[in-house]
């Protein structure tokens, strides 16, 4: 997995990788510190934009948290 940039300092997000239609974040704290979120479960717009934030290293802990943080398909 790429870790994930954090320019910031701030984010509990550490590392991600993704593919057409998921991505896979990994949270720095928690049991189940890995979550997959797909089309199907928070839809294509907020999947796109998980991806465009996850590259740019900034950002993506505190849209998951206002926008998706339930709508995973899994958790591990």
């Amino acid at each position: 997995m790429p870790a994930y940039r954090d320019f910031d300092g701030d984010s509990g997000v550490i590392f991600y990788r993704y593919g057409g239609d998921w991505i896979e974040v990994e949270f720095q704290r928690g049991i189940q510190r890995y979550y997959t979120y797909t089309y199907a479960s928070a839809g294509p717009g907020h999947i796109e934009q998980m991806k465009r934030l996850a590259d740019a290293g900034d950002g993506m802990n505190s849209y998951i948290n206002k926008n998706v943080a339930k709508r995973y398909a899994s958790k591990r």
